[in-house]
């Protein structure tokens, strides 16, 4: 009986909802930043986004990736609010979000017209910002303050933001003011997967790294 063939393809035969369909299946779990940002109107807008992740320490940075509205059957594509908001004031909060919070998360999804708070719509409070004029989630086990640091547009659907936290909030028992050290069980991150699926990161297991001179003793080899 012969082995099932390993799966393959090339990205170019492929329709963009094929490769999103592909690269989110893959790539799990992914942090969720709940963004929040505020209009020229004053309207405080909340977006999840898991295009998402850490960059750089020095400088602290985050990479986003942004979604247009639209397309050529609409007549183009549009900015979202976050995208817009974060366009014209600079400024934006990375919210974390835990199990507690995940519910109220998929909720700010919704395509809530812009003069709508998704704050309000989803039942969550606000905390004032601090080094940055936008209010982060009070409920979110951690927040990052962000300055817009570049905008990079690949497609006229999306764009890369890059941004330089300047401030960190955490609950109360999250991290040790001595240490640093984030307690994982007080924490209860959640990770997107893929469609509705979501996953919780109960199930943790340690791996030790190695040096090469550890590595080569241990094989009785010369370092």
């Amino acid at each position: 009986m012969s082995a099932e063939a390993p799966f393959t393809c090339a990205f170019e035969t492929l329709s963009p909802q094929e490769r999103y369909k592909l690269l989110c299946a893959a790539i799990v779990p992914r942090p969720i930043a709940l963004v929040t940002c505020v209009s020229a109107d004053g309207v405080v807008n909340a977006a999840p986004y898991s295009f998402f992740n850490v960059f750089s320490e020095t400088p602290a940075l985050i990479v986003l990736g942004l979604q247009h509205r639209g397309g050529p059957a609409e007549g183009g594509y549009r900015p979202k609010d976050t995208t817009r908001n974060i366009s014209e004031s600079g400024v934006f909060v990375i919210n974390l979000v835990d199990e507690a919070l995940a519910e109220a998360m998929n909720l700010t999804a919704i395509d809530f017209p812009p003069h709508v708070s998704e704050i309000e719509a989803a039942g969550l409070s606000l905390s004032p910002g601090v080094s940055i004029p936008v209010p982060h989630i009070a409920e979110a086990p951690v927040a990052f303050e962000c300055r817009k640091t570049v905008s990079l547009t690949f497609a006229p659907q999306r764009e890369l933001l890059i941004g330089e936290v300047v401030r960190i909030h955490a609950r109360p028992g999250l991290v040790d003011p001595k240490t640093l050290r984030f307690d994982l069980e007080a924490y209860k991150p959640v990770g997107r997967l893929f469609g509705n699926s979501y996953a919780r990161q109960s199930d943790r297991f340690d791996l030790t790294r190695e040096t090469y001179a550890e590595w080569a003793a241990a094989r009785g080899l010369a370092p």
